[in-house]
């Protein structure tokens, strides 16, 4: 059950590409794709099928969330230079912890701490937030969370401390 709701958020990503950005239905399955992230892990733990398989899909479902989101709200948002930077530096991070984490462990490592929750939880209603605070000054704060979390990640792996 919990990987069925994990996978219906990467549906409804999916559904998003269809979409006005910012429209009322862009707004609906953007929220609805939110609630699947909020409520699928606490279905594995209730069900007792919480899974490294389940772990894995989640991060994937976060992932296409996210490129999905950036796919569609990047080119009507006016991006200065300096936040397209910021955004592939923290990437960068993200992808290097992957690799070091392969190479040590030979399996991609999917690290839930709460740093990484918080940026989540900030990405998830950045754009709600878009009508009543300008975006560059609400980006500004979910990306240096977003890179705190990023080099806190890159430590867990670094260090062995991600199960």
């Amino acid at each position: 059950m919990a990987n069925l709701i994990t996978g219906s958020r990467i549906v409804l990503s999916v559904a998003l590409l269809f979409c006005p950005a910012l429209s009322l239905v862009f707004f609906v399955l953007y929220i609805a794709a939110g609630i699947t992230d909020m409520i699928d892990g606490a279905v594995a733990r209730k069900t007792g099928t919480v899974s490294a398989f389940g772990a894995r899909l989640d991060t994937v479902a976060d992932i296409v969330l996210v490129a999905v989101c950036l796919f569609k709200l990047l080119p009507v948002l006016d991006v200065p230079v300096w936040l397209c930077i910021w955004i592939a530096v923290i990437a960068v991070i993200k992808v290097g912890n992957l690799a070091v984490g392969y190479l040590r462990q030979k399996k991609l490592i999917s690290v839930h701490s709460i740093l990484n929750k918080v940026t989540g939880g900030l990405l998830f209603i950045f754009p709600l937030t878009l009508a009543w605070i300008h975006f560059k000054y609400s980006a500004a704060v979910v990306c240096a969370v977003a890179t705190v979390a990023a080099v806190h990640e890159g430590w867990l792996v670094q260090t062995g401390r991600t199960a």
